[in-house]
């Protein structure tokens, strides 16, 4: 039986570890050829190696299936062409990219350096743009269009040790949005079927050990089949969606809207007019991870006072 991926090129970005491996395999699974990212590097971001992009492709063909590696810094111009091009050149297209790859930088946002700004701002967001740009450019002139799957977190609604990669989730999570615009005015303009989705994961890996609270979370093979689904023919209209996927439950975000507004009485608001009117009139939106955070950080004590 024919798998959900058959005849299709897929490039997935961190494919030589954690969720961008468990992808990679399973894609290959599904019939599809891989072009397996990833310039392995150590937690900090030194060390960088092509062994770990070349042991999954061994992985992959040992078990039937067809692979290349291409190992490069994502966050490079140059390399998301190169990705892609390693797909059209060897088999003919790219049919699908998934961009898991990603690093941290934990600090507090007061204490953030540049470096750790940029580190995280450029894998993440950069990295996405790469990869996407250069595989548009390539779906809009194939018949059969292709897909994009982006990679974000819940953290993009906030976090609080954690500032560069909220910001470069939350920049995924648009740069995503505003590919599916652009797949919808092109697919309205009789162009090819191209989506662009978002997942946002919850898995046991490298960069989820040192979280210092429980959390629900489930393993990375468990996020490979909505990656799948969304690279699918069976899941091609589905277009700007944002998913979580954790263990067994998948859960869809809701599209960000304005829902309650107030008009001012004259020519425009004053800030005492605004101080007198607001918190009646349409007040505030509570954060859940606000909410949340006196559970995260009792956890956080309760297990630095077990340490010592």
């Amino acid at each position: 039986m024919p798998g959900h991926l058959e005849g299709k090129n897929v490039a997935v970005t961190g494919g030589g570890g954690g969720i961008g491996k468990a992808i990679a395999l399973a894609c290959a699974d599904e019939g599809a050829r891989v072009v397996v990212a990833d310039y392995g590097v150590a937690m900090d971001g030194s060390s960088p190696s092509s062994e770990v992009a070349d042991a999954a492709v061994a992985e992959i063909r040992s078990r039937g299936g067809e692979a290349i590696s291409v190992a490069g810094d994502v966050s490079e111009f140059d390399v998301g062409e190169q990705i892609v091009a390693a797909a059209c050149d060897t088999w003919g297209t790219i049919d699908g990219v998934v961009c898991p790859a990603g690093v941290l930088r934990e600090r507090m946002l007061f204490n953030m350096t540049e470096d750790e700004w940029d580190a995280v701002i450029a894998v993440h967001l950069k990295g996405h743009f790469n990869i996407f740009r250069a595989a548009m450019a390539r779906m809009r002139k194939q018949p059969t269009g292709g897909s994009l799957v982006g990679f974000t977190s819940g953290a993009f609604t906030a976090s609080t040790a954690q500032a560069n990669y909220s910001a470069a989730k939350g920049g995924v999570v648009s740069l995503t949005r505003s590919a599916a615009m652009t797949a919808a005015s092109l697919r309205l303009r009789g162009g090819p079927a191209i989506n662009a989705n978002c997942i946002a994961p919850v898995a046991r890996t490298r960069m989820s050990e040192n979280v210092p609270f429980e959390i629900e979370t489930g393993e990375p093979e468990d996020i490979a089949p909505m990656a799948i689904y969304l690279m699918s023919d069976a899941g091609r209209d589905v277009n700007a969606q944002i998913y979580t996927v954790v263990g067994r439950r998948i859960s869809v975000w809701n599209q960000p809207i304005e829902v309650r507004t107030m008009w001012a009485g004259g020519d425009r608001w004053s800030p005492a007019d605004i101080a007198a009117t607001l918190p009646g009139t349409i007040g505030q939106e509570p954060n859940p991870f606000i909410a949340d955070l006196e559970r995260r950080m009792s956890e956080m004590a309760a297990a630095k006072e077990a340490e010592s």
